[in-house]
């Protein structure tokens, strides 16, 4: 590593306060560029494609609740141990999940849950709005994470049935390989030989159809 030393000032920059009238012609520049100043909440950004934010379990259409099969797969291989999952078996061996929540504050976005759910019932939403007011709020239960999704959708225009989440596709890996769910048809991005999230971005947009 080669380390670089400001010059020394000689005796004429010292008298004129030189870089004093350096500082200010920087700041005179930018009071005559354009802002970048996002004016948030008003103007929100658009998330880009493979973007991890606020945690959600899919919703079954079909009964309306979870689509988890309690598994245990996304509790077993976080890193953080921020997933709790309790369940109960049926008389035929059916799993009936009872209890499922994330510890927000613990969660390092991994995508590990994703990736090895069998079913796609877990999501790190395109949502990464989590200002609340207690610390309890972003410990979301089975409930809050089932709204979490209903909120992502609505807010995302998203259709439900059509959606799928970069990491419910893991890169290179065949899909005959994934479970039935994870096979659903993809953009060619997503591929074994294409899928590398982010890379198809032009001006920060994703390529048409990304986020269908």
């Amino acid at each position: 590593m080669i380390i670089q030393y400001k010059r020394k000032r000689n005796l004429l920059e010292t008298i004129f306060l030189v870089e004093i009238f350096k500082g200010m012609a920087l700041t005179l520049r930018q009071m005559f560029s354009k802002p970048i100043t996002r004016q948030y909440p008003t103007e929100k950004r658009q998330p880009l494609l493979g973007f991890r934010g606020k945690q959600a379990l899919v919703r079954d259409p079909e009964t309306g609740g979870s689509k988890c099969v309690a598994c245990l797969r996304c509790a077993t291989v976080c890193p953080s141990q921020c997933i709790a999952i309790n369940f109960h078996e049926e008389e035929t061996g059916r799993r009936v999940l009872d209890r499922y929540e994330i510890e927000a504050f613990r969660c390092i976005y991994c995508g590990y849950c994703e990736e090895v759910c069998p079913v796609n019932a877990v999501v790190l939403t395109e949502s990464y709005e989590y200002s609340v007011y207690t610390r309890q709020e972003n410990y979301f239960t089975k409930e809050d994470l089932l709204k979490n999704w209903d909120q992502f959708i609505t807010e995302s225009k998203h259709d439900p049935a059509k959606y799928v989440n970069p990491f419910w596709r893991p890169r290179g890996i065949d899909p005959e390989t994934l479970a039935g769910p994870s096979r659903r048809p993809v953009p060619a991005e997503w591929t074994a030989e294409g899928q590398i999230v982010g890379s198809h971005y032009q001006g920060g947009k994703a390529s048409k159809g990304a986020l269908q």
